[in-house]
């Protein structure tokens, strides 16, 4: 009796691994097993080279960014952006008075700066540009374009270099018209982490050269988007260029250089966390900081210290 159990066991083992065989399973070897959902400790992971494909991009601390974030609903920034962008249609064949321009021609108007209303350097750069150039006219009769001398970069609530009041102190212009044939520059608005494009102000008809610009809320062939350029960008001139004729490529050291913050959260965030395995210190260079905000430091990721470190070095 027992001869015919172990011959009905033996008998079985040999049908479940004729099984295996036939279904193609392979088991892998310890090794393996052990190494393939976790990395020995103290083993870094290796640099990924530029041959290699590109990881799909995601967030860094996601359910941190989206709990963080809950305070302003869609339908929040929906409103934001209807109240800025009320002139949301506007294109240059329906907000644009080409008439002003065909008399006189391309002529461009600042409006004079008033006493006691602070400035910053940049926007003050901006200005002395366009009156330096062949395009600007002193005379507002003659003008087929017009820009503040109200200074409208930072519209950041919390930065020194915001400008309040500034609704009613565009709407008192005496050539305002809602806007319309105005040109509003604008490097930053909102305020840490949820940056709304919300200006203060209605823009109306005027058109917008800003930085950064949602595409939900750029308006084709009617706005202008514009790199975020550093407080001392030189106005004009600087070094000269190292391209040479018909050198290709260039001769220079660098191909692409980026010193900034990495925003932890908010918009902005999954861009900037996903492009650091472009760094190769060599001749791309991506420096970033994490020192960004109040609380950077509740949201810092394993990546923080040592980007710190080469940030500051």
């Amino acid at each position: 009796m027992q001869a015919k159990k172990r011959y009905l066991i033996l008998l079985s083992a040999g049908a479940c691994l004729a099984l295996l065989f036939y279904l193609g399973f392979e088991l892998p070897p310890p090794a393996a097993r052990k190494g393939r959902h976790e990395r020995r400790k103290g083993e870094r992971q290796p640099w990924p080279h530029f041959s290699d494909p590109l990881p799909p991009i995601q967030p860094w601390d996601q359910s941190d960014t989206e709990d963080y974030n809950v305070h302003i609903s869609p339908r929040q920034k929906r409103d934001v952006s209807a109240s800025v962008y009320k002139g949301k249609r506007c294109r240059m064949d329906s907000c644009f008075d080409h008439s002003l321009c065909q008399k006189n021609g391309f002529k461009v108007y600042v409006y004079p700066q008033q006493k006691g209303e602070k400035i910053s350097e940049s926007y003050q750069n901006i200005l002395a540009a366009i009156e330096g150039s062949r395009f600007y006219t002193s005379d507002p009769g003659l003008a087929c374009l017009f820009v503040l001398s109200l200074d409208t970069l930072d519209r950041d609530q919390l930065s020194p270099q915001y400008v309040h009041n500034l609704k009613t102190k565009v709407q008192s212009l005496p050539q305002w018209n809602d806007g319309r044939n105005h040109l509003i520059f604008n490097l930053y608005s909102g305020t840490w982490p949820d940056y709304t494009e919300d200006l203060g102000f209605d823009i109306g008809q005027a058109m917008l050269a800003k930085a950064s610009i949602s595409t939900e809320n750029f308006r084709p062939n009617f706005d202008v988007s514009i790199p975020l350029f550093s407080k001392d960008h030189p106005r004009t001139g600087g070094e000269r260029g190292f391209l040479k004729y018909n050198s290709i490529p260039p001769f220079r050291k660098y191909m692409l250089v980026f010193k900034g913050k990495r925003y932890l959260t908010g918009i902005g965030s999954d861009t900037r966390n996903a492009l650091y395995h472009v760094h190769n210190a060599e001749d791309v260079v991506l420096l970033t900081t994490c020192k960004h905000g109040k609380d950077w430091q509740k949201h810092k990721d394993a990546r923080c210290d040592r980007d710190n470190a080469e940030y500051d070095r």
